[in-house]
C-alpha cells in the first residue's frame, strides 16, 4: 500500500526493534506508562510464553523511507476460538504514527495472515490471553495510564472508524475510586452478616501457603471458573497458571491479597498491587538498569505511592448473591487505609457487566477511562 513497507519480525534484534517502537512513539506523552521491556520481550517469545501451547503469532513492522512507523501482532488463540466457536485472528501490540496508510497496511497484513490460516474475522486489540492488555483507549486520554492497560493517542480510534468494516465488539470501563476514611456501612454490615449466616471468612495467606502449598495455583483455577463467561476468555492451562503465580504471587504484598473461604474451600479472591505507573515513568524505556529498579523497589517495599491497583477480583457465581464481594472489599479497604493509599484504580470491567460495575456506587468513584475492542469480517 503506497510506499509503506511491511516486514515480518524474524530474529531477536528485530523483536527488540518491534518492542522499542512503543517507547519511542510515546516518549513525550505524560500520561503513557512504559511497560517493562523484559516482560514485553518474554511475552512475545515462543520459548518464554506458555500461551504458545494454544496460540500462534507473527509480528509485523511498517516502514516508510527506511524509518519504522508502526507495528502489529497477529495472533490466533485456538483454545479461545474453540470455546467461542469462531475463526478469529486477533490484532495486538498495534501502534502507529498518525498516517492512515500505515494503520491500514498493518491491519490488512493481519487480515491476510488470518485468511491464510482459515480465519474469517479479526478482532482487537487483544493479546494472547485475558491477562494481557486488551482494548483500544477511546476515553480518558488525559488520565494517567497503568502498566496493565493499553495507552494510545486519540487518533487511533479515528483511524479504525475511517477504515470501515469494523464494529464495536466490546467495551471495558475503568474507575478511579477514592479510598474512604472508614469502611462503608454497606460493606461492614454485609460482611458481618454473611460470616454469621454462611460461615464465610477472610483468610490472609502466607507466601509459603501460596507458593509451596499450592494455594497460589488455586487462585488462578478459581479465575478460570469465575471468568469463563467473559468476552473472549481463554481458559488458563497449568503452565500458564504457573507463570502467573511466578509473575504476581512471588512479588505480591501478602497484606494486599485477600481470599474468602467456605471451610477449606477458596470461593473468592482479590489481588491488588501498589501502582507502579509513576515509578515506571522514571525508567529508561521500561528497563530496570541503571536506576529503574530503585523506583520500583520503593513501591514494592515502602509503598511510595498514593494509588493502589485492583488487579483481579473474582467470586464463584454461587457465592456472589451471598455478598462475598463485600468481605473482600471490607478487608482490602482496611489494608489500603493502613498503607495510606488515597485512590484505587479499578481495572477494566466489561460495560455489560452491570453487577460488577454497580459495586462502585457505595464508594466515591468516577468512570475515567474506556477501552474498546473492534471486530471485522475478513
Amino acid at each position: 500500500m503506497g510506499n509503506v513497507e511491511i516486514r515480518k519480525v524474524g530474529n531477536r534484534k528485530e523483536l527488540c526493534q518491534f518492542v522499542q517502537f512503543y517507547y519511542d512513539l510515546y516518549r513525550n506523552e505524560k500520561n503513557a506508562v512504559p511497560y517493562l521491556f523484559s516482560e514485553e520481550i518474554d511475552t512475545l517469545r515462543r520459548d518464554k510464553n506458555p500461551s504458545f501451547e494454544c496460540c500462534e503469532a507473527d509480528y509485523f513492522m511498517a516502514f516508510r523511507d527506511g524509518k519504522m512507523v508502526g507495528r502489529v501482532a497477529a495472533i490466533i488463540n485456538r483454545r479461545a476460538n474453540e470455546r467461542w466457536n469462531v475463526q478469529q485472528v486477533r490484532f495486538g501490540w498495534f501502534d502507529f504514527i498518525d498516517d492512515q496508510e500505515v494503520s491500514a497496511a498493518l491491519l490488512d497484513t493481519v487480515a491476510q495472515w488470518g485468511r491464510e490460516r482459515g480465519m474469517t474475522q479479526m478482532a482487537g486489540p487483544l493479546g494472547f490471553i485475558d491477562t494481557d492488555r486488551e482494548g483500544m483507549l477511546v476515553e480518558g486520554f488525559d488520565q494517567l495510564s497503568t502498566m496493565y492497560v493499553n495507552y494510545n493517542f486519540p487518533y487511533y480510534p479515528e483511524h479504525i472508524e475511517r477504515l470501515g468494516g469494523f464494529e464495536h465488539d466490546n467495551d471495558y470501563m475503568e474507575y478511579l475510586v477514592k479510598v474512604p476514611d472508614e469502611v462503608p456501612e454497606k460493606f461492614s454490615k454485609i460482611s458481618e452478616m454473611i460470616q454469621k449466616r454462611y460461615g464465610l471468612r477472610v483468610h490472609k495467606f502466607t507466601r509459603h501457603e501460596l507458593l509451596d502449598e499450592g494455594w497460589g495455583r488455586e487462585v488462578f483455577n478459581l479465575l478460570n471458573a469465575t471468568y469463563d463467561h467473559l468476552y473472549g476468555f481463554s481458559r488458563l492451562s497449568d503452565r500458564q497458571i504457573d507463570k502467573l503465580v511466578n509473575d504476581y504471587i512471588k512479588i505480591a504484598d501478602m497484606n494486599l491479597l485477600t481470599a474468602v473461604m467456605d471451610g477449606d474451600r477458596m470461593i473468592g479472591f482479590g489481588i491488588t498491587f501498589p501502582s507502579f505507573s509513576r515509578a515506571l515513568q522514571h525508567t529508561r524505556d521500561g528497563r530496570l538498569w541503571p536506576m529503574g529498579w530503585w523506583h520500583l523497589l520503593k513501591i514494592l517495599k515502602w509503598h511510595k505511592t498514593d494509588i493502589v491497583d485492583l488487579l483481579l477480583i473474582g467470586v464463584l457465581p454461587e457465592y456472589r448473591s451471598k455478598g462475598a464481594n463485600a468481605l473482600i472489599f471490607n478487608d482490602l479497604i482496611l489494608q489500603f487505609q493502613k498503607y495510606g493509599f488515597r485512590w484505587a484504580e479499578a481495572m477494566p470491567q466489561m460495560e455489560r457487566n452491570e453487577a460488577v460495575r454497580s459495586q462502585w456506587q457505595y464508594l466515591e468513584s468516577r468512570q475515567h477511562r474506556r477501552h474498546r475492542c473492534y471486530r471485522k469480517n475478513i
